[in-house]
């Protein structure tokens, strides 16, 4: 069968290159896109994960972005949103522009929500490295996670994480640094990771490879 089109979103904040690799790697024909027509003429969406909310937000908006990605999800193409990917399709996020916590900036609202900040008197934050997925029941059903361990382990960068304001059904893995967070989503068609897939080794590449054999089905 041949290889699915995947566009992976630019919205110009960050080195996205290492997405496009690890998808081309496991069977995707990936493409950066900043042009919402090209967006939506994709199988599927990925919204990487570099940059602030409110940045992000700034671009997407009246680039037309935006539109495009909550089109492709009505249209039900897969979407998977990784780290500032998976913040951005709540209602609302609070991090700005030189990353600390601000006033509340709108997400694209695919899913109800906040976004908010990690705070610790112990713990470093921004939380940076190594930490386990726990496997909700939800995300034991989930096409995504086929394959992959309970308490698997996967590559982190952020400081900012779903609030607890969300759907807990749509909750997927909940992995814990200083406070239990949704790490990832799945909602019919849409999909979402706090982590980092493509820095996360064999379980990350498992875990990009379902994603392309569930856009390719």
């Amino acid at each position: 069968m041949a290889a699915p089109r995947i566009a992976i979103v630019d919205y110009h904040k960050g080195n996205i290159l290492s997405v496009v690799r690890s998808l081309a790697d496991v069977g995707a024909e990936s493409f950066v896109a900043d042009d919402p027509a090209l967006i939506e003429s994709a199988d599927a969406i990925v919204v990487p994960g570099v940059g602030a909310f409110a940045d992000a937000m700034d671009y997407i908006g009246p680039s037309g972005e935006g539109e495009a990605i909550v089109n492709c999800i009505k249209a039900k193409k897969p979407f998977l949103g990784i780290c500032l990917g998976l913040h951005l399709i709540f209602e609302r996020g609070s991090e700005s522009s030189d990353g600390s916590e601000g006033s509340w900036v709108e997400g694209l609202k695919v899913e109800k929500g906040s976004v908010t900040r990690l705070t610790s008197t112990r713990l470093k934050v921004p939380h940076v490295g190594w930490d386990q997925l726990y496997l909700t029941d939800h995300g034991r059903t989930c096409p995504l996670y086929k394959g992959v361990a309970e308490g698997a382990n996967v590559y982190f960068t952020h400081s900012f994480a779903v609030a607890d304001d969300g759907d807990e059904a749509i909750v997927t893995t909940n992995s814990h640094y200083t406070r239990t967070f949704a790490s990832g989503i799945w909602d019919d068609n849409v999909f979402g990771v706090q982590f980092h897939p493509e820095k996360s080794s064999a379980t990350g590449i498992k875990i990009l490879s379902n994603f392309v054999d569930l856009v390719r089905s």
